[in-house]
């Protein structure tokens, strides 16, 4: 089997998906306690529990029994949050390259240059190659460029944003994947296999994608445990049984079909958003907090074994830590799916390999989906908030940005 180092493994996403492809796991490197103790818990893989900056990339080679040169692939989604959406969201902007929590990109950088593998995969968020903003993506393209240039490989750099539903993963959610070949053979991207169903009647001529894995489908058959232990709280809990199936708060606004309870886009869009039947479930969060989804059509909080299959885990893999640990290493893993079929590309293109067509870690459809839960009324402790309310005025013209501009001058 090929063999691959991991960095910033977190809960296994990529590795899982990289293991379904034909890949052997050699060594993992993460930092979190929990997340470490996930993947011990699951797989026999070498494990480096550590911050990556403390680790030389010799002690990577060590644990891993690979000498540099003959590592297979390298692969790793650097922590994300100075690219993320939601940081501009709140803020207009972000430090990104001039925030610290950046330097995990140069870090994964050193080690590609010191073991120098036949190939290397990233994953970051959309956001690092948003026009206009594309300071990180450049950074790696140049910084590859220069490792080229001094060590005499000739590293390709092909990227791409995939949208994960287009692949059979149950959620809509886009990252971005940057792969490249030591001897400078060019991955080409498979074409999505998947279709968003409203697409479909647009298209004249046919299509031969199939629509998009619901999140029914991913998890009708899961059987979860202490389901009481999952119900929602906090002050808004109440309130989930009024929302239907794939909306969110901006349903009870003066621009949804509700009650006019919040302004519009005054909040951030997990707030309240629960899942439909007949759709992939929106991106999963790592930081949920109680009114963030999200939410089960059940108004409960999602169970781990659903939120693993929602992420195309491994049939029987399991998540340790409390609650909140193990929703932040769910919500920040990549969907193993969408990993496998990668890794079956890097397989096929780079190392001439013949891969099998069907996927261990895709869904398995079932025929029907039933109809949307009965909506309830708004429950009387949220009706003192029926009025006008200002929407919100724009990115980083919110009240939480005037503060922190005020606070700033």
């Amino acid at each position: 089997m090929r063999k691959l180092i991991s960095l910033y493994s977190g809960a296994g996403g990529l590795d899982l998906g990289m293991e379904a492809a034909g890949f052997e796991v050699a060594a993992a490197i993460e930092f979190n306690k929990w997340a470490c103790n996930t993947l011990r818990s699951n797989r026999s893989w070498n494990v480096i529990e550590g911050d990556i900056h403390d680790i030389s990339s010799q002690q990577i080679a060590n644990v891993g029994g690979i000498a540099p040169g003959e590592v297979d692939l390298l692969i790793g989604g650097p922590p994300c949050q100075p690219f993320s959406k939601s940081a501009m969201w709140a803020t207009g902007n972000t430090k990104r390259l001039d925030d610290p929590r950046s330097d995990t990109l140069t870090a994964y950088l050193r080690v590609l240059k010191d073991l120098k593998p036949k190939a290397f995969l990233i994953e970051n968020v959309n956001g690092i190659a948003f026009k206009g903003k594309e300071e990180g993506l450049n950074l790696l393209k140049s910084v590859i460029t220069q490792i080229n240039n001094e060590e005499g490989t000739n590293y390709s750099f092909s990227w791409k944003v995939i949208n994960c539903a287009d692949f059979g993963v149950p959620q809509t959610r886009e990252r971005v994947f940057i792969i490249g070949h030591r001897d400078g053979a060019v991955l080409n991207f498979p074409p999505p296999t998947h279709i968003n169903p409203e697409e479909m009647a647009d298209d004249l001529f046919g299509d031969n994608r199939e629509p998009w894995v619901t999140a029914w489908e991913a998890i009708h058959n899961v059987k979860s445990e202490n389901t009481d232990q999952l119900r929602a709280t906090g002050k808004w809990a109440n309130l989930l049984p009024s929302i239907p199936e794939g909306k969110n708060y901006l349903y009870h606004t003066d621009r949804g079909e509700g009650l006019p309870l919040f302004g519009w886009r005054t909040r951030y869009w997990g707030f309240l958003l629960k899942l439909a039947k007949n759709r992939p479930s929106w991106t999963l969060q790592a930081q949920p907090g109680s009114a963030i989804g999200p939410f089960h059509w059940e108004n409960r909080k999602l169970s781990m074994e659903e939120l693993c299959r929602l992420q195309t885990f491994p049939e029987g893999y399991f998540v340790t830590g409390g609650q909140t640990e193990m929703r932040r290493q769910l919500g920040n893993a990549v969907p193993s799916l969408i990993a496998e079929i990668l890794g079956k590309q890097i397989l096929a293109q780079f190392f001439g390999m013949q891969i099998p067509q069907e996927h261990k870690l895709a869904i398995q459809r079932p025929n029907t989906i039933p109809e949307p839960e009965t909506l309830a009324p708004v429950s009387d402790e949220y009706l003192h908030l029926m009025g006008e309310h200002e929407a919100h005025p724009g990115t980083g013209k919110g009240p939480g940005a005037r503060k922190r501009q005020t606070e700033k001058a």
